[in-house]
């Protein structure tokens, strides 16, 4: 099942964020997730990766299961109707379709944000999850790892990671856009997850200092607030902090919105509130923007920024791109070489068997050193034998023409008979 690896994804591009949101995946309901696919379908291998803007699914299967995955998805989460937002889906069932996909996600080329830093660590957690819920097979370990390799490749020869263009700091030139005719403007960061913690190093970063930070755990805002020299606000005089902020920065990990139109009309806002939505689902309340003089702004409305950062982005991908198709010919290279790897053990076996059985015919007639000189003679000449029918499959799997020599070998040497692991004791 080396050739057979798919991906279904529901993505900024195709899927509003209403939608997103309504599927997106926590971790609990992702390794939950995990368990219900590996339990319903015949996959080799499967990764869930749930972020802001996207929501999809890896599987190693011979056959077609996006509609199977869509039906589950909606178990997940409780939808009794998701099959009604299956055209926001993209399906991609060409293996060299989904392995580029997902080479082309974890870079940063299919960000919102494009080479936004976050990606990478969500598509470590997701493997991660992958192998606690074992999940990933020897295909998808293999591949997890070429594709954290690339990303070294990426950061060590392109500028492609360079500066801070993330959504994080998308976030941060909005402020500076909207605050333009205000002095020192009171900033106040709710929730502390990837995200909000970006968010607090970045403003600091640009010298931001009426900056307050809360949190449910107030430990995680403590540490934080040392790190980047802020002021913690408790979370239970959020209203007070409400009151006094000129921009509220979300990223409130929740089911339903924290930020109710009810809650803000109690504010009394008497001049402009600013609040900036980076979470998915969203954190802030639709009809908040009805309350006069609060603006809201949600994670689709946070642009690219032409900043110097991005603009050296996105003059490396096609760096980048290159860097990718190298990494996936070796990658290509690795997987058309393991089909043929039960042949080449098997043929070892084989010739091991040979040989085995005619020193067993002479050993009885040799001393120690002879029996030794021929021991090492006669695994001399198999490696030599050997080395020829390897590098021949080998050079066939690069030209696709592998199950040819395949089924010549195996009929020479009845090798359907013969075990992949060898069980032969020394001689």
């Amino acid at each position: 099942m080396l050739q057979n690896f798919k991906a279904i994804s529901l993505s900024y591009k195709k899927a509003p964020l209403d939608i997103r949101e309504l599927i997106a995946l926590d971790e609990t309901s992702c390794r939950l997730f995990l368990q219900t696919l590996k339990g319903f379908i015949q996959a080799s291998d499967i990764l869930v990766l749930s972020t802001c803007n996207r929501t999809e699914v890896y599987y190693n299967a011979d056959i077609d299961y996006s509609t199977e995955i869509v039906k589950l998805l909606g178990i997940t989460k409780g939808i009794d109707n998701i099959t009604k937002y299956f055209d926001f889906f993209t399906i991609v069932n060409e293996h060299d379709d989904a392995v580029q996909h997902l080479f082309d996600v974890s870079m940063g080329l299919e960000s919102q944000v494009v080479g936004d830093m976050q990606i990478s660590n969500q598509v470590k957690t997701a493997y991660q999850w992958s192998a606690d819920n074992e999940t990933a097979g020897p295909f998808l370990h293999r591949l997890m790892h070429t594709i954290f390799f690339t990303n070294k490749r990426v950061v060590q020869e392109t500028s492609f990671r360079d500066g801070a263009a993330s959504t994080s700091y998308a976030a941060i030139e909005l402020i500076e856009e909207l605050t333009t005719d205000i002095i020192n403007p009171s900033i106040l960061v709710v929730g502390l997850g990837e995200i909000g913690a970006d968010v607090c190093r970045n403003l600091k970063d640009l010298g931001y200092k009426n900056v307050k930070i809360t949190n449910r755990t107030q430990a995680k805002a403590t540490a934080l607030a040392q790190e980047c020299g802020m002021e913690v606000l408790p979370f239970e005089n959020i209203v007070q902090g409400l009151k006094d902020a000129d921009v509220i920065i979300s990223s409130v990990a929740r089911e339903t919105p924290f930020f109710t139109k009810e809650m803000i009309q109690r504010l009394n806002v008497l001049t402009f509130k600013f609040f900036i939505d980076l979470s998915v689902p969203r954190s802030v309340e639709q009809d908040v923007e009805n309350v006069p003089g609060v603006l809201v702004y949600n994670i689709d409305t946070i642009q690219n920024k032409a900043s110097e950062a991005l603009q050296r982005r996105i003059n490396s991908v096609p760096k980048v791109k290159e860097i990718i198709t190298e990494s996936i010919e070796q990658f290509n290279d690795w997987s058309k070489e393991m089909m043929v790897s039960p042949t080449i053990n098997r043929l070892k076996n084989a010739l091991e068997t040979i040989r085995q059985e005619e020193m067993a015919r002479y050993m009885k007639k040799m001393g120690p050193k002879e029996t030794k000189l021929i021991d090492n003679i006669t695994k001399s000449m198999m490696q030599k034998i050997i080395k020829l029918p390897v590098l021949q499959l080998k050079a066939a799997c690069k030209r696709g023409e592998a199950e040819t020599l395949i089924d010549l070998l195996n009929d020479l040497f009845n090798l359907e008979n013969q075990p992949e692991e060898a069980d032969h004791k020394s001689v």
